[in-house]
Order: structure tokens, then sequence, then C-alpha cells
């Protein structure tokens, strides 16, 4: 119970003290586009390392991220943890982007303001005017913003079943819209048991596989292809 609580304690005054850190650049006033995503994509990266850090979690990459940008990283979702190992991963290769939320995220009044001033982008799936804002932003911000990537959880929720749920459709047409190559990503579905059972005292390796830039057919099914190839991998 202690421990639950330590690792929740530690993880909401850092990211209440990284909310003030986003807001020095999210309420600049003199500052573009450009070079506000690339602070904002380094002081999301620098508080997802605190707190892996403080978990000790270290990561393992299988695979390579393209050097390129402009890509859509579609990434399935196990738990609270996952924007965060994903955040690590972009470091290392000093990746800028966003991720894309649900606005129910947004107005949340405990963590919306998180996403807010860190440069998230929030969509409402449900709102026809609040797609076609979504869509204007986007061509807005890859119009300025050339080495911008960005991030989704394709499946929507967080899906505590094996492999993976039906993918909604937002990651194709995003991806399309925009003229976007698309990544799958897998991370070590047992995610949401590490991070149940962190911090640890011995070092815990979470492995996180970059697949193939999508060439031809659906997301969905190159994800599985994905999946299979590391499941036979492993054994």
């Amino acid at each position: 119970m202690l421990k639950t609580l330590g690792k929740f304690i530690f993880m909401v005054e850092l990211g209440y003290r990284y909310i003030n850190i986003f807001k020095k650049t999210f309420f600049h006033p003199f500052i573009t586009l450009k070079p506000a995503y690339r602070q904002l994509s380094y002081n999301r990266q620098e508080y997802s390392n605190e707190v892996l850090k403080f978990l000790n979690i270290e990561i393992e990459i299988v695979g390579e991220l393209p050097k390129r940008d402009k890509i859509l990283y579609a990434i399935n979702h196990r738990s609270l943890l996952d924007i965060m190992v994903m955040e690590h991963v972009f470091s290392t290769a000093k990746k800028n982007g966003t991720w894309i939320a649900k606005q129910d995220l947004f107005d949340n009044p405990f963590y919306g303001k998180f996403f807010k001033y860190s440069g998230c982008m929030s969509v409402d799936l449900n709102n026809g005017k609040g797609m076609l804002k979504f869509f204007k932003k986007m061509k807005k911000t890859f119009a300025k913003v050339d080495d911008f990537n960005l991030y989704m959880f394709p499946e929507g929720e967080r899906f505590k079943g094996k492999n993976v749920t039906e993918f909604q459709n937002g990651a194709e047409k995003i991806a399309k819209s925009n003229n976007l190559e698309i990544v799958p990503v897998f991370i070590n579905e047992t995610l949401e048991t590490v991070f149940k059972n962190a911090p640890y005292e011995e070092t815990q390796t979470v492995k996180v596989h970059i697949g193939d830039i999508v060439e031809e057919g659906s997301l969905e099914f190159n994800y599985k292809v994905l999946i299979m190839r590391v499941k036979e991998e492993s054994r």
C-alpha cells in the first residue's frame, strides 16, 4: 500500500512541477511553433525519464526508430506508463512530436493541465466541428514544423487482454490527410504488471519493439504481423 502510494505521490508532485515548466513555453509571447514543440518534447521526455529512474525501470529498444520525421507512431496501450516509456524511446533519438489524446483527458480537473500545457493535441471524436478544428490545427503544425511526429494509441482505450483489441480508424485518416508514414510500436504487454509492482530494488527491463514502416495493407493487419514476429523471436 505504502509502496503504491509513494510512487503516485512522486509522479503527481513531479507532474505539477513540470506543468509550471511547460507553461513557460506554452505562454511564451515570442516563441514560434517549431522551437516550442521541441522544448515541450524535451521537457516531457525529461519528466518521463525521471519517473522511470525513480521506478528503477529501464527500456530495451528492439529495432530502430526511423531517422526521418513526419511519422505517426501507432502504439499499443496497456498501462499508465505507456507514454513515459515511449517518451524515453523518443528521447534516445531526440525526436520532436506530440501525443493525440481524447478531449476527456484535457477536461480532467486532476491531470488535464499536464496534457494541455505539455503540447498534446486534443480531439473530440464525437464532435464534427471539433474534428474539423483538429485537422486544421494538424495541417498548420506540419506546415510550420518540419521535424514533427505524432504519437497515438489506435486502440483508443487501455486494453488488458492479450495482443491488441480492434483499432479505431483515426490513425490512418490522420496519416493520410497529412502525408505521414506509419510505424507500429509494440510495448511488452506485461507493462501493466511491471508498473503495479514498481518501484524495484533491482532494475526491471521493459522491451519496446519498433516495427517497419507500413508500406501496404491496413495498420491493424501490419500491427498483428509485428506481434506475431515478436512472439516468434521470443520463443
